[in-house]
Formats: C-alpha cells, structure tokens, sequence
C-alpha cells in the first residue's frame, strides 16, 4: 500500500517541478499501478479491497493531474498556496482578451470559409502554438517560483483556460464538420 498523505509529485517519487519527464512519469504510474491495483486484492478483506480502490482512484487522479499542463499547473498553484478557483479566472491583458475574441469569431465564420477543413485546421494549429507558448512561459515562472513569477503563474494559467476552452470548441466543430461529410 501507498501513502497518500503525500503530494502528487511526491507520490510519483518526482521533483516538485511543472516540466516533468513523461516517460518518468508514465513508468512510474505503471509501477504504482501494479502496486495498488484492486486484483491485486481481490481474495482480502473488504477493508483491504476498498483500500486499494481508494488508493488506484488517487492514483489514477494524480497521474491524469500531473500529466495534463494545465491540471498540473493549478495544482502547482494549490501548492503554493494560490486560488486555483476556475470560475473567477479572468485576464487583466487587454490584447489577449481582444485576440480571444478575433479567435472566436474566426471560429464561428469557419463554416462560411471557401474550405472549412482548411480554416478550421489553420485556427487550431495558432490556438495550439498559443497553448504551447503558455506552457514554456508557465515553466519559467514555476522555476523561478518568486511571489512575483507565481502570481504572473496564475494569469498565465487562466490565459492558459482560455485557450483550452477554445481548442476544446474548435474540436467540437471539427467533429461536426467530419459528421457533415
């Protein structure tokens, strides 16, 4: 059994960083796994077998946590004690707010283009740069680790939703348009 009194980072066995080896973390995760998967218990006890239940389910959320650049960087943020709260998160940057929105309504003109496919997929590709520009940016400031660097930390994890939010949408209308074909 596992201890999960730890922090994620912890309970992987990694440094409390936010760019992590994904290979490393992978591995590990399969060797928790094997750890604490509930087959492993299934001839013990009811105690034991809800036991290991409640220890895969840990697991598996650390695991998906730690993985995804943005749940990793708010829980980076929750660890230093941050209001990671998403439904305040808002963006003090005039020029990213007017650039979400010239996005979005690129985003909604998609099906009155010449080639849907082609603009919808020319959209998605400047809001993944964008996503991937945030992460470099969040990885310096996490590293840095000042109260100056985290609070920039956290406007740039909420730029960093808004964007998610958005190529999340641009998914969804990719899929309708391949339904409409």
């Amino acid at each position: 059994m596992i201890d999960l009194s730890r922090n994620y980072f912890e309970l992987f066995g990694l440094p409390v960083h936010y760019v992590l080896d994904p290979a490393a973390l992978a591995e590990r995760y399969r060797e928790l796994q094997r750890v604490v998967h509930p087959d492993r218990y299934a001839s013990g006890s009811e105690q034991e077998k809800r036991l290991a239940l409640q220890q895969a389910t840990q697991v598996n959320e650390a695991y998906e946590t730690l993985r995804d650049p943005l749940r990793r960087a708010l829980y980076l943020l929750e660890l230093h004690g941050l209001d990671t709260n998403q439904e305040t998160a808002t963006t003090r940057d005039g020029a990213f707010l007017m650039q979400q929105m010239e996005l979005r309504e690129a985003l909604a003109g998609v099906r009155e283009a010449d080639d849907p496919e082609a603009r919808l997929d020319e959209l998605m590709r400047e809001i993944r740069k964008m996503i991937d520009s945030q992460v470099a940016q969040l990885a310096v400031l996490f590293e840095e680790a000042s109260p100056e660097s985290l609070a920039a930390a956290r406007e740039g994890v909420s730029k960093m939703q808004f964007l998610n939010k958005l190529y999340n949408e641009a998914e969804a209308l990719e899929a309708e348009l391949e339904e409409s074909y």
